[in-house]
């Protein structure tokens, strides 16, 4: 393979994922929307960011183990659109970047996995 093309499956879903929980992220903002007090703020605040910071979890696991990037934000997909069907436009929204995340690190693990094999 290449070296460009391996460098750009190497960046592109760590990439993308950083992009995805950034824009998954500024949803929180809509707390601030809200009248609460400052505890309240702080609480709403901390529970509309538990995505991003599961999804930043996973992608500090996944920058090193690719397959359980592949892996996970494939099922996150899979799960966010079996369960909001009824929302096609959230799917879009959610889903497809999450989904082309996994397959992204799919092929970069399986890119690396080759280059592996043949020099061996």
């Amino acid at each position: 393979m290449h070296p460009t093309l391996r460098k750009i499956l190497y960046w592109a879903p760590r990439l993308l994922c950083i992009g995805f929980i950034l824009f998954v992220a500024s949803f929180a903002r809509t707390v601030f929307d809200e009248y609460l007090d400052a505890w309240q703020t702080v609480v709403a605040l901390l529970r509309h960011l538990v995505p991003s910071f599961i999804f930043a979890a996973v992608l500090l696991l996944s920058w090193k183990w690719e397959w359980v990037g592949a892996l996970l934000f494939s099922t996150f997909a899979a799960y966010y659109a079996f369960e909001n069907l009824r929302h096609p436009h959230w799917v879009l929204a959610i889903s497809a970047p999450l989904f082309v995340v996994g397959l992204l690190f799919l092929l970069s693990w399986l890119s690396r996995s080759s280059v592996k094999n043949a020099q061996h």
